[in-house]
């Protein structure tokens, strides 16, 4: 388990982050962007998990500048305050502050001083805009939304970036896969894998619609990718 700490962005601001430690440090640092429904529960289980493979994990508050430690449940209250939350989110100011989050984990004395990104639905989109505007080693990609806006973006990555998505996703159909494939797959540093039978959030354990097989192999394929690029 973790604990919440406090970071500073560089306006002054401050907010809250959920950080779990691994056994063994110094290690690398990586930041998960959580789902719209912001750092819940689950995300705080998903740094855990990924703290206990040996990475520092920092989960954020992402709508602190909206409203403060909402960290909201699947539910259809929890859903509805997420999308207006997420309706006042300033996307290239969050993107900024992700560079804050960055540098406070790459300055930490147990660090290695590399980071890299990952993030699920909303933040599957702002772990493909941090490969692509901000100084990270590695980026992972989870049912990204709205990734097809910010395409033209795709040439300025600074890392490679490794992307699941949902083969039934009514939030990245197939059109935008296939628009996001014919862009990156194929070039270096691009890995893309969408799962048979799966839907949006497959990844969510314990929660719907939640594919134990997919979800396993997706963890797989990123651990093999955060290990080559940041140990």
């Amino acid at each position: 388990m973790g604990d919440e700490i406090t970071l500073t962005a560089s306006d002054g601001g401050r907010f809250a982050a959920y950080l779990a430690l691994p056994a063994r440090l110094p290690a690398p640092g990586l930041i998960v962007l959580p789902e719209v429904f912001n750092t819940n529960p689950h995300i705080r289980s998903v740094a855990d998990g990924y703290a206990a493979a040996g990475f520092i994990a920092l989960a954020p508050d992402v709508f602190w500048r909206q409203e403060a430690a909402n960290y909201l449940p699947y539910t259809d209250e929890g859903r509805a305050k997420a999308r207006a939350l997420w309706a006042r989110l300033d996307t290239d100011q969050f993107v900024r502050d992700l560079g804050d989050m960055v540098a406070a984990l790459r300055g930490r004395a147990d660090c290695t001083g590399k980071i890299g990104v990952m993030g699920f639905c909303l933040g599957g989109k702002n772990a493909y805009l941090a490969s692509t505007r901000l100084p990270i080693e590695a980026a992972v990609s989870y049912y990204g939304v709205q990734i097809d806006q910010h395409l033209e973006e795709a040439d300025r990555r600074t890392c490679p970036i490794l992307m699941h998505f949902a083969e039934n996703d009514p939030h990245v159909p197939a059109p935008t896969v296939a628009a996001i494939q014919a862009r990156m797959g194929g070039s270096p540093g691009v890995s893309i894998h969408v799962y048979p039978g799966t839907e949006h959030g497959f990844n969510r354990e314990g929660y719907p619609p939640y594919n134990e097989a997919a979800a396993g192999l997706a963890r797989q394929r990123t651990l093999v990718h955060l290990r080559q690029l940041l140990s």
